[in-house]
């Protein structure tokens, strides 16, 4: 019986000189517990080239080559499972799982769930990874509520463009750094206090804040505490992982105390101003993408898209991102 293929983005080894392939593979079969969507969207995110890239990172994602990137998605369920309850052929789902830049992807019930209604499959594959990061940064581990302050580094970015409707909808006063090219976006978008990082550092006008969402890391990472009240945390994606992320993870002591040696000076400036450093990947949760389709639907976040990028240019895509300069997410359109 001749085997089912698919197109995919490849990676066939790590460093600087890792490349996106388009190749022709063989189509994942499916579990008892599992879904078979095709993809007809994915979103790129800076994560996908820092994997491939090597480094740090394989401390966490050291998948074994040759494999597939992306990571989160929209399609329609073509098959499921015998041990599927909650999904039926013909759904549209959205979610986050690895292997996203491929025309079809396996996945369980946690890692999907129903789409939004009225976007489209562009549009929905651009919420998994920045709705969970925010979500889980912001509700999880800063536990934000009504009325107080946070920063949220980067605002027209691609997590940052959500993290700001997230915070608002949690009540809170949101502060956010961008250019002065996209200050009506994260105005729009409900910011109440806009920062040009290029004209004015953040740690001249604030002060007694809650939290600070950090997407940048380096020495932005470090001021962060400067803002902050007593208790206050910073809450990164682009920092230090430390031993708590490594204890999260499940990982071997052995990278538990390299990353506690790693962390060692953030956490030090952590104390200095009383304040804590929680470093996190995203997870994924079908809860959660539940409850973000039903904010999206009311009408209380909205997608912020850059541009849409063909499967055969997928490279360009990756390329674009690496850059920096991206206003809002940055989508693969996999089938039409």
């Amino acid at each position: 019986m001749a085997k089912v293929k698919m197109r995919a983005i490849i990676n066939k080894k790590y460093g600087k000189h890792a490349k996106a392939e388009l190749k022709e593979i063989k189509r994942p079969k499916i579990k008892d517990n599992q879904v078979l969507i095709k993809i007809h969207a994915a979103s790129v995110n800076p994560v996908d080239f820092k994997i491939a890239q090597g480094g740090k990172m394989r401390l966490f994602f050291n998948y074994k080559t040759p494999y597939i990137m992306g990571h989160d998605f929209a399609g329609e369920i073509v098959e499921v499972g015998k041990h599927i309850s909650a999904f039926q052929v013909g759904d549209n789902v959205y979610g986050l799982k690895a292997g996203a830049f491929a025309e079809y992807i396996t996945a369980t019930q946690n890692q999907i769930a129903a789409m939004p209604n009225h976007l489209s499959y562009e549009e929905a594959a651009s919420i998994p990874m920045a709705g969970l990061t925010s979500y889980q940064a912001l509700n999880d581990v800063m536990h934000l509520t009504k009325d107080q302050k946070v920063l949220i580094q980067a605002g027209s970015g691609g997590v940052g463009s959500f993290a700001i409707q997230f915070a608002k909808v949690l009540g809170a006063y949101v502060a956010t750094t961008t250019s002065s090219k996209n200050r009506e976006l994260v105005k729009d978008l409900g910011a109440d206090n806009i920062i040009d990082y290029r004209r004015q550092n953040f740690t001249d006008s604030l002060t007694n804040y809650d939290g600070v969402f950090d997407t940048l890391g380096g020495e932005i990472l470090f001021s962060a505490f400067k803002i902050l009240k007593p208790l206050g945390k910073v809450v990164s994606i682009s920092g230090i992982p430390d031993a708590q992320t490594a204890k999260d993870l499940k990982l071997s002591l052995w990278k538990r105390f390299l990353l506690k040696f790693a962390a060692r000076k953030v956490h030090r400036a952590a104390r200095q101003h009383h304040a804590s450093y929680h470093f996190i990947f995203t997870r994924d949760s079908r809860s959660q993408l539940n409850k973000i389709r039903q904010l999206i639907e009311s009408g209380k976040i909205k997608p912020v898209l850059d541009l849409t990028f063909d499967f055969e240019e997928t490279d360009k895509a990756l390329e674009y991102i690496q850059q920096g300069h991206a206003t809002g997410k940055v989508v693969i359109r996999i089938s039409r």
